[in-house]
This record gives structure tokens, sequence and C-alpha cells, in this order.
């Protein structure tokens, strides 16, 4: 990779960790002192700072692809044919293992159930994925069970063609004017904590374009329900987004909504959003819809799920305080 004429001096470690996926900073910390990072030809060390003009080469070896241990575990299936199927993921199951979550997740599922599951697009270790929803998100994913229709979902996600919409609870609520609206920005990790993702300078040398359109489908007062719709997806990017906004997600504790950000700290308020916290201890957001042109039929694909229960019961919860008090 050639480094951009704009880019001011980095050390190549910060440079590379936003770059390259999947890659923490001492695995690259590691890999150039070994020699695996070259540039202009050359072996560099850790605090060797980028400057315009660089070219970086890259000679890390994959990581070896980790072997999936089928697992009996239920999966709510919308629909099925010979192609693909939609899943209703539940929220709490990671959809891929990773470190820390060698068992349990959506693909050791899919590799009982499901056979022969294509893998050129991901690799032996998320058969049959196009794409993934957070841990604690729950809703919707398309799975797909030939190589053909994943090449061909795959491109429709790359193409930004597929349609996805999700209801999400939020801190606080937004004017009149404001109701309605887009996001547009680059996104990128966090120069303060690797975990998190953040909205970045429209001049920033690194990051990914988001787009999301919102809509506000009811104003509670503290909080309120959310609609959204995303052309791109990028990690975190509707969490991201909100917080940009200054609405962070109800109980979504890696951006902040895991405490009273709107109302009083004290008394029977206090109490009633600690026990809503209890009630949905994750991110109060559903995948809700997902819709696409079938990679066989050409047909447009529509489907729609409801809003798991914790979150039916956090707003129910909500409508009835700002009704009674």
């Amino acid at each position: 990779m050639e480094v951009d004429p704009k880019q001011t001096a980095l050390r190549i470690d910060k440079f590379l960790v936003d770059r390259i996926p999947n890659l923490s900073r001492n695995r690259i910390q590691n890999g150039l002192k070994e020699g695996h990072f070259l540039v202009n030809g050359l072996p560099v060390k850790p605090n060797y700072k980028v400057a315009a003009g660089d070219v970086v080469m890259v000679f890390m070896p994959k990581p070896r692809a980790q072997e999936i241990e089928p697992q009996n575990i239920p999966l709510d299936i919308l629909y099925e044919d010979e192609d693909l199927l939609i899943v209703n993921k539940k929220p709490g199951m990671v959809v891929h293992p990773g470190f820390n979550n060698t068992s349990g997740t959506l693909v050791n599922a899919l590799s009982y159930h499901f056979k022969d599951l294509p893998t050129s697009f991901n690799g032996s270790d998320k058969p049959g994925l196009v794409h993934r929803i957070d841990k604690d998100t729950s809703g919707l994913l398309v799975v797909a069970k030939t190589e053909h229709s994943l090449t061909h979902l795959a491109k429709q996600f790359y193409d930004h063609t597929i349609e996805r919409t999700y209801n999400l609870l939020v801190w606080g609520t937004f004017p009149d004017e404001e109701k309605e609206g887009t996001v547009k920005s680059l996104i990128g990790r966090s120069a303060q904590d690797r975990r998190v993702y953040t909205v970045l300078p429209d001049d920033a040398t690194y990051g990914k374009h988001a787009i999301t359109h919102y809509k506000v489908l009811k104003d509670m007062r503290y909080v309120s329900l959310v609609e959204c719709k995303l052309e791109t997806g990028r990690t975190h990017q509707i969490r991201v987004h909100m917080r940009h906004l200054g609405h962070p997600l109800f109980s979504d504790a890696m951006y902040g909504g895991d405490k009273i950000l709107k109302g009083v700290s004290t008394g029977k308020y206090k109490t009633f959003v600690e026990n809503n916290f209890k009630i949905c201890p994750r991110q109060a957001l559903h995948a809700k819809s997902l819709g696409f042109e079938h990679p066989v039929t050409g047909k447009w694909m529509q489907f729609n799920t409801e809003i798991p229960q914790d979150m039916q019961r956090l707003i129910r919860r909500w409508e009835d305080f700002l009704r009674y008090g």
C-alpha cells in the first residue's frame, strides 16, 4: 500500500492497525520486529513514522483457520430454500468463533444443521456468512447455501442494494426539525480505545465512509424509539452515529448508554431506569427487516421480524412511565 500524500507523520504500527482488519497492534509490532513489513523495500522498527509516498509491503502469514465444532444449537429460521436461509438471531449469540468465543456461535449451529456451506468469501471459519451483526444485537441475517448465492449476495452488499432496517431505543428526544435525517461520515477506530469506533474528521486519512438514514418512531420524553436504514454496513455504525448525534443507544455500555443520560439520577426514577437496564442488559438494537434480490430467481425478497421480548417490555415500561409517571 502507498501512503496517502496528505498523511501526516504517524507511527507505522498505528498506521497499519487502522488498515488491516482483525490484526492487533501487538501482532503488528511483532511482525515488524520479525521483518514481515517492509517500507520502501526495507525492514523498519515499530516506532518508524510513515511519510507521504512511502510504500508499505505486508508479508504476514494468514492465521490458520479455526476448526469449527458443529453444535446442536436451535436456530430460529424464518425462511429456507435450496440457495439461502434467513435466521432471526437471538441477542447474546456471537455470529462466528473468535478470541474468547470458540463455541456457542451461530456458525457452530449452522455447521451442525447444514453441511457443505460455501466458504470462498469468508474462509472455512465463517461458512455461509455474507454479513454479521453484533453479539448483543438481535435480528435478521441471510446465510448462503451455495457458492453462487454467496457471491451474488456479497455483491449486493458491496453495491449497497441490500435493504436493512433496524429498530432501536436511544436516550433523549429529537427537535422537530431533526426527527428524520441522514448521517454521513467517516468511521474508524478511536485513538483512545481500540475497541470503540468513532466519527472521524472529513479530512481524516483513514476510516470508512458510512451513511445512516434515521426516523423517530416514538418520542417518550426521556428516550426515543428510532428506525434506522443502512446504506453502508460499518462496524458499530448505528451505535456510533447515534452517539455522534448525542443519542447513545439505551443500555449500550460500550458507547455510554448504560447510565442515566436524561432525567434525574435519584429516587424512584433512578430505580425505574436501573430496573430497565436489568430487563435489557444489552444495546437496545434489533435488525428488523432485510430485503434483497434472490441470487437465482432474481425475485425481490423481503423479510420482517418482531422486536424481541426484552425490547418490547422495555418500550412498554417507558410508555407506561410516560402515561402514569
